[in-house]
C-alpha cells in the first residue's frame, strides 16, 4: 500500500490515462478524488474504484477555489495533485491546427485547458500543500512537449509549456523551503479514447494502429495503466528526491526511432 493515508485529487480522471491515475491509487491504499468537466463521469469512476468525485473545470479559477476549499475542509490536506487534464483540439472533429491555418480562438481554446489549467492546479496545490509542507504534484505533458507537431501546433506548445512550468514549479519550491515535489510525466502514443477519432472501430483498426506505431520501437501503443505504474511512483514516498524531472513513457520513441525491429514476414 505505497500510498495509504494519502489524499490525492486527479483532474480529468473520467476517462483515460486520469482514470487508470485514479484506480491505481486507490490500490495502493490512497483517498481519491475523481474530478472533471464530465461530472457523471467523474461519479461513474468514483462509484467502481471506491472514491468520491467533483465536477472540476480546471480553466476556471473558482471552480479550483471550491474543489480545494472543500477537500481541504473534509480531509484537511492534500498529499497529491494530478494535473491530467487536456484537449487536443480535434474533440469536436477535425480542424485546422498547422501554425499556418490554426485559428487564435482554437489556438488559445487548447492552451486555455492544457496549460492554464496545470497553472491554477499547481497554483492552488502549493497553496493547499502549505498546510504540511510538502506533497507531489504530477503534470501530464506528452511526448509532443518535447518534438514538434506540425499537424497539432497548439497542443506540442501546450505541453511545451508544461514540460519548463514543472520545473519552475519544482525550483519556486525549492527555493521557499517546501518538500513539494513537481515532476512531469511524457506519455506518447497511449491507447485511450482520445484516439478513436484517429483509429475509427471499423475492420481497418488493427492496420491504423500498426502504423501509428509503425516508428515506435516497442511497435505498440501503451496503456494507461502503463503511465499510471510512473504516477503512482512519483506520488509515493520512493521518490522523495526526485523533482524537477520528467519522465518518458513512450515505447523508447525518443531514444530513436531506428531501433524499431523489423517485422517478420508473414
Amino acid at each position: 500500500m505505497r500510498l495509504e493515508h494519502k489524499i490525492c485529487l486527479v483532474t480529468g480522471a473520467a476517462s483515460g490515462i486520469g482514470e487508470a491515475i485514479a484506480q491505481a491509487f486507490v490500490a495502493e491504499g490512497a483517498t481519491v478524488l475523481v474530478t472533471d468537466r464530465n461530472v457523471s463521469g467523474a461519479w461513474r469512476v468514483a462509484h467502481a474504484i471506491g472514491a468520491e468525485a467533483a465536477e472540476l473545470d480546471v480553466r476556471e479559477p473558482e471552480h479550483w477555489q471550491s474543489v480545494i476549499d472543500a477537500l481541504l475542509t473534509r480531509e484537511g490536506r492534500l498529499d497529491v495533485l494530478v494535473n491530467n487534464a487536456g484537449i487536443t483540439g480535434f474533440e469536436e472533429g477535425v480542424v485546422a491546427h498547422d501554425p499556418e491555418h490554426a485559428t487564435l480562438e482554437d489556438w488559445h481554446a487548447v492552451h486555455r485547458t492544457n496549460l492554464d489549467g496545470v497553472f491554477l492546479g499547481c497554483q492552488h496545490a502549493i497553496r493547499a500543500m502549505r498546510v504540511q509542507g510538502r506533497g507531489s504534484i504530477i503534470n501530464i505533458s506528452s511526448r509532443s512537449g518535447v518534438v514538434g507537431i506540425p499537424a497539432a501546433a497548439a497542443y506540442a506548445s501546450s505541453k511545451a509549456a508544461v514540460r519548463n512550468h514543472t520545473k519552475t514549479v519544482a525550483l519556486y519550491c525549492a527555493q521557499n523551503g517546501l518538500a513539494i515535489r513537481c515532476n512531469s510525466i511524457h506519455p506518447a502514443a497511449i491507447l485511450t479514447p482520445m484516439w478513436d477519432a484517429m483509429l475509427g472501430h471499423g475492420a481497418d483498426r488493427a492496420l491504423r494502429m500498426r502504423e501509428f506505431t509503425a516508428t515506435t520501437p516497442l511497435q505498440r501503443f501503451g496503456s494507461p495503466a502503463e503511465v499510471a505504474a510512473v504516477a503512482v511512483l512519483l506520488a509515493s514516498d520512493e521518490s522523495t528526491y526526485i523533482t524537477g524531472s520528467e519522465i518518458h513513457v513512450d515505447g523508447g520513441l525518443l531514444a530513436g526511432a531506428e531501433a524499431a525491429p523489423k517485422r517478420a514476414a508473414g
